[in-house]
């Protein structure tokens, strides 16, 4: 008795591996139809099949249309049937997409991060006053926390009135300010103890874990 076994390193290399090689294998068969009656018949019956195996993606927009895409895509763009979609090419396929432009940092100071950036353009928008005071020393002690964050264990505050000054292209001037941010070892300590917190409850979790019934 003798088997004619079929090795994956002698089968053709799938297009879209993920329905499997019986979907494509369908899909062949649909091509090689010699009636459009047919090949208009079996190529509804395979996106049935595709959308099926696809579950995940029945909330995406345009579903269908993904599908019919694929369809085509498999059949190498030789499958003529009539779509209810535009079929696609594959010059279309193989297009290169356009280069996506670099995103743009706050300034030179990155380590701040784009949010510092936005916050100092909402302080700018506001009236005058007391609630606008306190909302740029609020920023300026987060670009201290920042600057510890990524930098030094310890940062002048006229540093961080200097870059505050840049960032708002010199709309928010505290250089000569007599007001203190929050001392550095305070941000530091903070720092350090939501650290450990985070570290407790992950081993917590963790001992939890271990001692749950299976």
């Amino acid at each position: 008795m003798t088997f004619d076994l079929e090795y994956n390193s002698e089968r053709t290399l799938m297009i879209i591996p993920e329905y499997g090689r019986h979907i494509q294998k369908l899909v062949n068969h649909c091509v090689a139809l010699e009636t459009k009656e047919e090949r208009n018949k079996m190529a509804k019956a395979i996106v049935d099949v595709m959308g099926n195996l696809q579950p995940h993606l029945r909330d995406v927009p345009d579903f269908k249309h993904k599908l019919w895409d694929q369809l085509f895509i498999m059949a190498k763009f030789e499958l003529d049937v009539d779509s209810p979609y535009p079929k696609p090419s594959k010059e279309e396929l193989q297009e290169k997409p356009e280069p996506l432009a670099y995103p743009k940092s706050a300034s030179r100071y990155r380590y701040y991060g784009n949010n510092i950036q936005t916050m100092i353009d909402v302080a700018l928008s506001w009236e005058e006053g007391d609630m606008k005071e306190a909302l740029i020393f609020t920023i300026a002690n987060h670009m201290k926390k920042c600057y510890l964050n990524w930098n030094k264990d310890t940062v002048d505050d006229a540093v961080i009135f200097k870059h505050l000054y840049d960032l708002s292209d010199g709309k928010i001037d505290l250089r000569n300010t007599e007001e203190e941010l929050i001392e550095s070892k305070n941000l530091l300590r903070k720092r350090n103890t939501q650290g450990q917190n985070h570290s407790k409850n992950n081993h917590k979790k963790h001992h939890n874990n271990r001692n749950r019934k299976r």
